[in-house]
């Protein structure tokens, strides 16, 4: 293989993790704003969850027993037990938290107030040691620096508006949100989201941990959001207790979007996720959101004519570079990393039959592990 091929898949493949995540962010962008529309509309967010990953469970499963059937893990009690929390972490906690951040606010500040899930992931994964930093590194420098700075974005965001942009496509038109939304309480769904954030990171973290001892990516997918469903179902049961109407799913804009939420943004979006985790740990897969931010506060002031201030895109432009100063850190810890294997096995790795170390033995990863 001359020079010049081995150079393009290494650009293949290093792009693969990259396209994939960029089109995970097009795809909540895609969400948070029929979600919006839906939840303002009367869509009680405990179902929607609930049907979301139900839906993404019984998407998912054909998938998994078809393609994974002969290299299923043995479940074992640990497994299990991770499984159950992912269920709780993120599908329960973190979702509805969002959600209703998300009728506090709206959706471009809900997506902006996500941005600090990288910092929280960050912080978890140095006290995993899934993360690593030397004090005497510039990179690991720059990742401790880009968590603050991030935090000290998503603060910026919350605590100061500033004068309002009037963008030539708003004038003239108002969204006139449900009479629950008329009075927006920024600090409250501001809270609510970065509790959700932590429970994200957290979850973020857990998977990166548990797919290395179950690697059977669409069957891990496929029991997570099976959990979600059922753990959500009780919370539902708990909060909602009498109101039977709420599980009558209508035709219109909440089907559309329990549908949409779980093939794309459950199903599809948690299995690759965990597949690009296995390669690059959590905090790369965490450093794309600002690209949702991004799409949902341009169609958000198409769609619904949201009105964008100046102090919450300052605050937004703080959080993106900081989350990118983590990511030039990640970026610099990659060739160490590669440099450190043999060389028959980079080569491995280019040709889509990839090894990777695992202490001193040698691991094959199968071409489904593959983004």
């Amino acid at each position: 293989m001359g020079e010049g091929d081995y150079s393009l898949r290494v650009q293949i493949r290093q792009a693969k993790p990259i396209l994939a995540l960029v089109l995970m962010q097009f795809g909540y962008a895609g969400l948070n704003i029929i979600a919006k529309y839906a939840l303002d509309a009367g869509m009680n967010n405990y179902t929607f969850i609930v049907y979301r990953h139900a839906i993404a469970a019984a998407a998912m499963a054909p998938f998994a027993i078809v393609l994974e059937r002969k290299k299923w893990p043995g479940m074992s009690f640990s497994i299990f037990g991770k499984i159950i929390l992912m269920g709780l972490l993120e599908p329960v906690i973190d979702q509805n938290l969002y959600y209703l951040g998300m009728q506090n606010t709206t959706a471009t500040f809900t997506s902006a107030m996500s941005n600090v899930i990288p910092a929280f992931t960050f912080l978890l994964a140095l006290v995993l040691r899934l993360e690593k930093v030397n004090p005497r590194s510039l990179h690991s420098q720059a990742k401790v620096a880009g968590t603050m700075v991030t935090v000290g974005g998503a603060m910026l965001m919350t605590l100061v508006n500033g004068p309002a942009l009037h963008l030539p496509w708003t004038k003239g038109r108002r969204y006139h949100q449900s009479s629950t939304n008329q009075q927006q309480h920024t600090i409250r769904g501001a809270l609510m989201i970065t509790a959700g954030c932590i429970s994200w990171a957290c979850f973020m973290n857990l998977q990166a941990n548990t797919v290395k001892s179950y690697p059977a990516h669409l069957s891990l997918t496929t029991l997570i959001c099976l959990m979600g469903a059922l753990e959500g179902a009780l919370v539902t049961f708990a909060i909602e207790r009498g109101n039977v109407s709420i599980w009558i799913l209508r035709k219109g804009p909440t089907l559309c979007v329990v549908l949409y939420g779980g093939i794309v943004s459950s199903a599809i979006a948690y299995y690759i996720q965990g597949v690009v985790m296995k390669e690059k740990g959590p905090v790369f897969a965490s450093a794309f959101n600002p690209l949702s931010m991004i799409i949902i506060a341009v169609l958000s002031s198409f769609i619904f004519a949201e009105e964008i201030y100046l102090g919450r895109i300052l605050g937004a432009v703080v959080i993106i570079i900081g989350l990118y100063l983590v990511l030039w850190g990640k970026r610099k810890d990659e060739p160490e990393r590669v440099q450190m294997m043999p060389i028959d096995q980079q080569m491995a790795r280019m040709n889509g039959n990839a090894e990777t170390l695992n202490g001193d033995s040698v691991k094959k990863v199968t071409p489904i592990e593959c983004v």
